[in-house]
């Protein structure tokens, strides 16, 4: 019970940080559920199917107006929305497919789980722990994020979404093909080239661009925070 409450709120919050570039989320997210529905419906798990195109559906009517150049954006609601169905949905995948009783059986089942959120899921854990080893809140803003990366390259937000999406295609398939290595040897595999992907792109940046970035955003994090004078008055940081 511990570990899906811990996966249901790391992978909830996973989509709305992930929600930072037009049409990022909503594609992840379609691409997802579409996964998921096409495993369920042959799963025989109709109850799921259904849950998993109709999101897709809907996402799909979204992404007309939010693909870049985006007319509307998901919002906290949305994206929170997004995260938590899809939580739901990798449970219960590894529910069944890990369950050799059900009639679409597949090895590996919690790896291919991973797999399939990939790029959400693992960086929110990775920006997570860069920011609680810098002693700050988890949740405190910064451009770690993989899409900042992708801009610093001078990406558009249309391409930073086909980019992510595909390296995602590429470890579901990645993690489908290599699943008789078993559920420990896939994630390690997945993650050393998760590592790999985030260290290319990340030394690939332009360093001036990434220093003046890092500058705009240190200072408006300045200027949103109250400092104490010696007389214990709130000021203004400059």
């Amino acid at each position: 019970m511990l570990i899906s409450l811990f996966t249901i709120i790391v992978i909830t919050n996973s989509f709305n940080l992930i929600d930072g570039v037009d049409g990022l989320a909503g594609s992840l997210g379609l691409m997802t559920t579409l996964v998921f529905g096409v495993y369920f419906f042959y799963a025989g798990q109709l109850t799921f199917a259904v849950m998993a195109f109709a999101l897709a559906g809907s996402t799909i009517g979204f992404l007309i107006y939010n693909f870049s150049p985006a007319k509307i954006f998901m919002g906290d609601t949305g994206s929170l929305l997004l995260g938590l169905v899809n939580a739901i949905l990798v449970i219960k995948f590894i529910n069944v497919a890990g369950n050799p009783a059900s009639n679409f059986p597949i090895e590996a089942a919690p790896a291919i789980g991973f797999s399939i959120l990939m790029i959400p899921l693992f960086d929110t854990l990775r920006v997570f722990g860069l920011r609680i080893l810098d002693r700050r809140s988890p949740f405190s803003p910064d451009r770690t994020h993989v899409h900042h990366f992708l801009l610093d390259l001078g990406l558009s937000h249309r391409m930073v979404t086909i980019t992510c999406v595909l390296v995602n295609i590429s470890f579901i398939s990645l993690a489908f093909f290599l699943r008789n290595l078993g559920t420990t040897v896939v994630i390690g595999i997945l993650l050393l080239s998760a590592f790999v992907f985030i260290g290319i792109i990340y030394y690939s940046r332009p360093k001036n661009k990434t220093v003046l970035a890092n500058n705009v955003e240190k200072a408006r994090i300045l200027k949103s925070h109250k400092i104490l004078n010696l007389a214990g008055e709130a000021v203004e940081a400059d």
